[in-house]
């Protein structure tokens, strides 16, 4: 398994049959894509792209229309008992019974699993993502935040070599945010694949190592973080002076300086061009000092929006 992708996705389509008067609807268009074993991948996308479908189709609740899915090393048609048991998932959703306390949950799924009683750990995982002194409450009792935390210790304790996270941290606080994901990091520092979906766009760019991106039911984007991030090599200096300025001098307009107010100017240029020292030398010839500056470049928000606007344009 060392040298195949944690789950490999080929030629995938889903088209929904039509319900009263609406007609069919595509929702993935010829999918290929490979997670590798081991990575922290992220895949995004606006609302109703088709990142739910094309999961649900990966953990067996969906049945794709075209093309094929291996996770792990096994056909999802061919053995789908032994593709299911590769991953976990934890959905948007929060489908907890209200009735079972976390830790007769975590015993019940292990079980359906087939996990011999022995080899269960749910004490373990629920220390692991602060849950232990919630053992024995029933779920009802637990917060948004606690019952987020119990579907990954749900999706987890059958111990799957692929967590599949879509949306975990909507309706979680930042601090159990943060408890999250150094667990996610030491599961997958550990070589648990991760495959997360999010709307909050600093996660996958902090968190994870590449990064897909669909949109309308077709992958447009797949590549490193490092190298998506330098699609964009656009770049903005900003500079504040000691002089409140009311234009902006010749020599700082030859190299695109734009008025921002009294004393304030904007640079745009390319980030592989060597230009903030000629702004620094021309700033000084000018007999102006500099009481401030800043430089802002593209992040995964702007490659995201970029690639997003332009599928959808085509």
């Amino acid at each position: 398994m060392t040298n195949q992708p944690a789950i490999s996705i080929r030629n995938v389509t889903k088209t929904y049959a039509p319900r009263g008067k609406a007609p069919a609807k595509t929702a993935l268009h010829g999918i290929d894509l490979d997670i590798p074993a081991g990575s922290l991948f992220a895949l995004l996308g606006p609302n109703g792209a088709g990142k739910s479908t094309l999961i649900n189709i990966m953990a067996g609740l969906v049945l794709k229309s075209t093309g094929s899915v291996s996770v792990w090393g096994t056909d999802i048609d061919e053995d789908p008992r032994r593709a299911r048991a590769s991953i976990g998932v934890v959905p948007q959703e929060l489908n907890i019974d209200p009735f079972f306390t976390p830790h007769a949950l975590l015993d019940l799924q292990a079980g359906l699993y087939g996990m011999p009683k022995a080899d269960r750990k749910p004490l373990e995982l629920l220390k692991a993502l602060g849950l232990a002194d919630k053992a024995d409450s029933y779920a009802r009792t637990l917060s948004g935040g606690m019952r987020r935390r119990l579907m990954v210790a749900k999706a987890m304790i059958h111990r799957p070599p692929i967590l599949v996270l879509d949306e975990p941290t909507a309706g979680v606080d930042i601090d159990l945010r943060k408890q999250l994901w150094d667990y996610v990091r030491e599961l997958n520092a550990l070589g648990t694949t991760v495959l997360l979906t999010t709307h909050y766009l600093e996660e996958a760019e902090e968190l994870c190592d590449r990064i897909a991106i669909i949109t309308d039911g077709r992958l447009v984007a797949h590549d490193s973080k490092d190298a998506l991030l330098s699609r964009l090599d656009g770049k903005e200096l900003r500079v504040e002076l000691t002089t409140a300025i009311e234009s902006v001098p010749p020599k700082l307009a030859e190299l695109g300086g734009e008025y921002l107010g009294p004393g304030k100017l904007l640079f745009r240029y390319r980030r592989s061009d060597s230009i903030v020292g000629r702004i620094l030398a021309a700033i000084a010839s000018e007999g102006l000092t500099v009481a401030d500056l800043s430089t802002v470049e593209a992040d995964l928000e702007d490659i995201f929006l970029q690639l997003t606007r332009a599928a959808r344009a085509a």
